[in-house]
């Protein structure tokens, strides 16, 4: 069964995600933002969610974590929580 290790940061709107993209384009680092914009708590662990398999998240979420690239950002992702940027950290297939 295939299993991945993603981080997030969410937010309310999708601007604010966009806004959030290009700061991370620019170099900014995915984990302090996470810790200052994430409304999740995983934002305190750099938006980090550990390690889980297909169906455990929400279908969007899936969908994005199980179908992009590993080590790209990927998003904004809108879920019924609000407006996500995701980034696979690993996965098995």
């Amino acid at each position: 069964m295939p299993k991945a290790s993603a981080r997030h940061i969410l937010v309310s709107s999708e601007q604010e995600c966009l806004d959030l993209m290009k700061r991370i384009e620019e170099g900014e680092d995915f984990a302090a933002l996470a810790a200052e914009c994430s409304s999740c708590p995983s934002g305190k662990q750099g938006g980090a969610l550990g390690t889980f398999g297909p169906g455990q998240m929400v279908p969007e979420f899936d969908a994005a974590v199980f179908g992009g690239d590993v080590g790209q950002v990927q998003g904004p992702v809108k879920t019924d929580f609000g407006y996500h940027l995701l980034e696979v950290t690993e996965r098995t297939d």
